[in-house]
Parts: structure tokens; C-alpha cells; sequence
């Protein structure tokens, strides 16, 4: 095939260094414009992402958003371990696919195909019960889930440890930034990204062994200036809550619902028809 402008660029990140291991991450990106997004991946991409209206227009995946799952009272954030079993049941029992974030990214960015049927599975805050319950029920579905980790709870009392996320991670599963102590992205000044985002990254990359290149606002909330600056940090897709995409930076505001404790199955693909137009 032949390009009116071929621009070759080869990245070498490396992501941590730790005394076991140093992860190297390359990158050969061939394009025939300047590169939208930044590209953070073990994965070779030969492909030009698509232009943002190609992006928009696509049809949306079904994206659920999952905090506490215990049976304390429920609420937005906390959804009974009966309910989230059920939920888990019923997206099973009607054909749909769990997908991953690379898979997503591959869709939106690229049109490559999904599952007939796909869903996301995410999970905020690095919560215990989202691996003794969710991670469990999910597996009696084949189902594998995205964990949004707040690094600041990892290992206390009621949250993952490091080998709970390594594990997830070994399985399937998809170990992502929720910056170190949830602090909210719109006040970010710019020392807070080395910590909130470079720093944070850098620790689950040494417990996984894994890149990490998506990334959940903290209270889904986001402003122009994160979607600037995320690629920067080598994330190239990231999640909020409630807006639609933005119309300049789609990749960059991709949507989730968050899936209250009171809602019923019905409830759920009610709302996840009306949210995501299905």
C-alpha cells in the first residue's frame, strides 16, 4: 500500500524498574497524518485510527460500572452480592460477550469486530469483595472484568492486596488506572499527574508485569485539559460516567453506567438500552 506521507515512529517507554524486572514497551506506528492519539502498548499498530466522526458513529458497547458489592444497605455505589449475581446471570443467559478495553479500542479506533452481543464489566476503587464476589460470580459466566485501581487503598483493610491483583491479572483480567488517591482530575495542577497517574501506573505495572494504558476518572468527571494530557502519560483510552463522548476527544471520554443497588435485572437492560441506544 502505498502513502502520500509515511511517518515511521518507533517508541521505547520504559514503564518501571524494579529489582525483579524492567518492562520495555515498543511501539511501531504507521500513518499517513500526524498521530491523534498517544500510543502506550506491547502491540505493534500498523493501522491510521480513525477520523473522530467514524468514532461517534459507531454503536456503543454496553460499558456497567461497579463499586461495593456486600449486602450493607443499597445504594448508587453499593450493589448486594444476590443482585450482582443475578445481573451476572442475566447477561449471560441473554447471549452477551464480556469484552476488554483492547478490544474496545480496536472497535472504536479501527472498526475491527466485536461479539455479537458485547459488555464491559468495570470495577472502581479497588474494593475486596469486587475479587471474592465479583470476580467469582463472573466466572461462572466466562466473563472477565475491567479493575480501576485506587492505589492508595492497596492492601488495607476491606481492599484487593497485591496478590489478589495479580492474580486477577494472570486470569484474564484487566488491572487499570484510577489514580493513586482518587483525587479529582479537573484540579489537577501539573505536578499532580507524576503522581496521580505516572506514579500509580508505575506501581500496578510491578504487580502485574503488565502494561497500563486505560484509565477511570475519579467521579467520572473529566474537563478538556485531562483528554490533553492523558496521552501524554501513555494512556491512549479512558472512561467517565454519565456524558455523552466528546466530540473532539472521543477515545478520551468513553461512557460507563453506573449500575445502582436497587436496580433489578429489568432495571438494568432497561437502562443499558436507553443509556447506550441499543
Amino acid at each position: 500500500m502505498k502513502y502520500s506521507a509515511l511517518v515511521i515512529i518507533v517508541v521505547s517507554l520504559f514503564a518501571c524498574n524494579t529489582k525483579k524486572n524492567t518492562i520495555k514497551e515498543t511501539v511501531t506506528v504507521t500513518t499517513t497524518e500526524s498521530v491523534k492519539y498517544s500510543v502506550d502498548s506491547s502491540t505493534k499498530i500498523t493501522a491510521k485510527i480513525d477520523d473522530v466522526a467514524t468514532i461517534l458513529a459507531r454503536k456503543q458497547v454496553p460499558i456497567l460500572c461497579y463499586h461495593h458489592i456486600n449486602d450493607q444497605k443499597p445504594g448508587d455505589y453499593r450493589v448486594p452480592p444476590a443482585n450482582f449475581a443475578a445481573q451476572m446471570q442475566a447477561l449471560s443467559d441473554s447471549g452477551y460477550t464480556s469484552i476488554l478495553p483492547d478490544e474496545l479500542y480496536n472497535y472504536l479506533a479501527y472498526g475491527k469486530a466485536l461479539p455479537a452481543k458485547p459488555v464491559m464489566l468495570t470495577f472502581d476503587d479497588t474494593d475486596e469483595e469486587q475479587f471474592t464476589v465479583g470476580n467469582a460470580e463472573m466466572k461462572k459466566h466466562h466473563f472477565k472484568g475491567v479493575f480501576f485501581i485506587m492505589n492508595i487503598s492497596i492492601g488495607r483493610p476491606r481492599y484487593m492486596n497485591k496478590e489478589q491483583m495479580k492474580q486477577l491479572s494472570d486470569e484474564g483480567n484487566v488491572i487499570a488506572a484510577h489514580t493513586w488517591d482518587h483525587h479529582m482530575v479537573t484540579k489537577y495542577t501539573p505536578a499532580d499527574w507524576v503522581k496521580q497517574l505516572d506514579e500509580a501506573k508505575q506501581k500496578l505495572i510491578a504487580i502485574t508485569g503488565k502494561p497500563v494504558v486505560y484509565f477511570a476518572y475519579p467521579f467520572g468527571l473529566w474537563n478538556k485539559a485531562a483528554t490533553v494530557e492523558l496521552p501524554l502519560h501513555g494512556i491512549k483510552m479512558a472512561f467517565q460516567l454519565s456524558d455523552k463522548m466528546d466530540a473532539e476527544q472521543p477515545l478520551y471520554t468513553v461512557r460507563r453506567m453506573l449500575v445502582p443497588g436497587s436496580w433489578s435485572t429489568n432495571s438494568m437492560f432497561k437502562f443499558m438500552k436507553g443509556t447506550f441506544r441499543l
